[in-house]
C-alpha cells in the first residue's frame, strides 16, 4: 500500500513538472512570437525577460517572488470560493478594502503597540476583505443575486472609496498629493536577507498548505468540495448546508484576498494610494484556474506569474517590448489550460464508458417463398 502511495505521489509530481515545463515553453513561445509581429527582436526580448525575472538573485527575489505574493494570496481566494462553486470576481475589490484596514490600523496603532501592529494590521485587513465579500455573499443567499454581478460592482465601489479615502479621512498631511501618510516603521513587514522580499511571501506559502490541508483533511474542506461538485446532490443528501457553506467559503476567499492587500501596503508600497493593485485581483482567476483551483498548485502558479509580470517590466525597460504583452500571454495561457483540461475530461468519459460494441446482426432465416 505504501508503494502504491508512493508511485502515485511520483506520478502526480512528474505529471506537475512536465505541464509545468510546457507552459514555460508555451509562454516564452509567444513572448517572441508577439515581439516578432510587434517588430521587435524576440531573442533580446526572451534575453530582458529571462533577466528580469530569474536570470539573477536579485530579480528572483526583489522582482519575481514580491510581485508573486499578492498573486499567491489572490489566486487562493478565487481558488477557495470557485471550489465551492462560488465564482467571487471581486478579489480586486477585497484587496482594495484590505490595503485600507491595515492603513487605517497602521496610523492608528503603530506608535502605541510596536511589533504587535503587525499581526493586528494584517488581521484588519482580512477581517475588511472578508466583511467585503460577506455583502454579495448575503445577496446570494438571501436574494439569490448572481455574485458574478454583485462582486464586480463593489470592486467599483471599492475603487471609489479608496479614492474618497486617499483624499479625505486618510490624506497626508500637506493635502497635495491623493495618497495616505507612509505608515509607521514598527507597522511594516520585515524584509528577508536584505532584498525586497518580506515575510509575507512565507506567509502566503503558509496560506496555500493551510488551505490545501483544510480541503483535503478537515470535515470544512470536504463540505466545501462536496457543494462545489455538486450542491443538488449536496442539499438532497441532507447533510450539507449548501447555503451556509458557499457564505463561509466567500467569507474566507475575501480574507485572503483582504489579506494580499495589507501585505501590498506592509510590505511594499507603505501607503495608501488608488493604484495600489495593477489588477491582481484579475490576474488571479488566471492564477487559480492554471493551479487547477489546487492551492500547492496555485502556489506555484502565481510564482509563474509573478515571473511574468517581473520579466515584462524588464522587456519594456531593456527591450523597448510593451508589457502589456505580459496580458496577452496570460490569457492565452488560460485558453490553452481550458482546452487541455476539456480536452482530458472527454479522454476520461470514453475511457470510463469503454469500446462501442459493434451492431448486432440480425440473420434473416425466413422462408421467401
Amino acid at each position: 500500500m505504501l508503494g502504491l502511495r508512493w508511485n502515485g505521489a511520483w506520478q502526480r509530481a512528474t505529471r506537475t513538472v512536465i505541464a509545468a515545463s510546457v507552459l514555460a515553453l508555451a509562454a516564452a513561445g509567444l513572448v517572441a512570437f508577439l515581439a516578432m509581429l510587434g517588430g521587435h527582436d524576440p531573442i533580446r526580448a526572451l534575453d530582458a525577460l529571462w533577466r528580469g525575472s530569474l536570470g539573477s538573485q536579485y530579480a528572483i527575489f526583489s522582482g519575481t517572488l514580491v510581485r508573486a505574493t499578492p498573486l499567491i494570496l489572490t489566486g487562493l481566494a478565487v481558488a477557495v470560493a470557485f471550489t465551492a462553486g462560488v465564482m467571487n470576481i471581486g478579489a480586486e475589490g477585497q484587496l482594495l478594502v484590505g490595503g485600507a484596514a491595515a492603513t487605517a490600523t497602521g496610523l492608528t496603532l503603530g506608535e502605541n503597540l510596536g511589533w504587535l501592529v503587525i499581526p493586528c494590521a494584517l488581521g484588519c485587513g482580512a477581517l475588511a476583505g472578508a466583511a467585503w465579500a460577506g455583502v454579495p455573499g448575503w445577496l446570494r443567499r438571501r436574494y439569490g443575486v448572481l455574485e458574478v454581478i454583485s462582486t464586480i460592482m463593489m470592486n467599483f465601489v471599492a475603487l471609489y472609496l479608496i479614492g474618497y479615502l486617499v483624499r479625505g479621512p486618510l490624506q497626508e498631511p500637506l493635502r497635495i498629493y491623493p495618497q495616505s501618510p507612509p505608515i509607521p516603521d514598527a507597522a511594516m513587514l520585515p524584509l528577508l536577507g536584505g532584498t525586497r522580499l518580506h515575510v509575507g511571501f512565507p506567509l502566503a506559502l503558509l496560506c496555500a498548505l493551510g488551505a490545501w490541508w483544510a480541503l483535503r483533511a478537515t470535515a470544512a474542506g470536504f463540505r466545501v468540495r462536496v457543494v462545489g461538485f455538486s450542491p443538488a446532490a449536496a442539499h438532497s443528501a441532507g447533510l450539507v448546508d449548501v447555503r451556509a457553506t458557499t457564505f463561509r467559503a466567500f467569507l474566507v476567499s475575501g480574507g485572503l484576498a483582504g489579506l494580499a492587500g495589507a501585505v501590498e501596503v506592509m510590505g511594499v508600497t507603505y501607503s495608501l494610494y488608488e493604484n495600489l493593485s495593477p489588477g491582481y485581483g484579475y490576474t488571479a482567476i488566471a492564477v487559480a484556474l492554471v493551479g487547477a483551483l489546487n492551492p500547492l498548485l496555485t502556489a506555484m502558479s502565481g510564482i509563474f506569474f509573478g515571473a511574468l509580470e517581473a520579466g515584462a517590466a524588464a522587456m519594456q525597460r531593456d527591450a523597448g517590448v510593451p508589457s502589456v504583452l505580459a496580458t496577452i500571454v496570460e490569457a492565452s495561457l488560460i485558453l490553452l489550460v481550458l482546452a487541455a483540461s476539456v480536452s482530458r475530461l472527454g479522454f476520461l468519459r470514453r475511457r470510463a464508458a469503454g469500446p462501442v460494441p459493434p451492431p448486432a446482426l440480425h440473420l434473416d432465416t425466413g422462408d421467401r417463398r
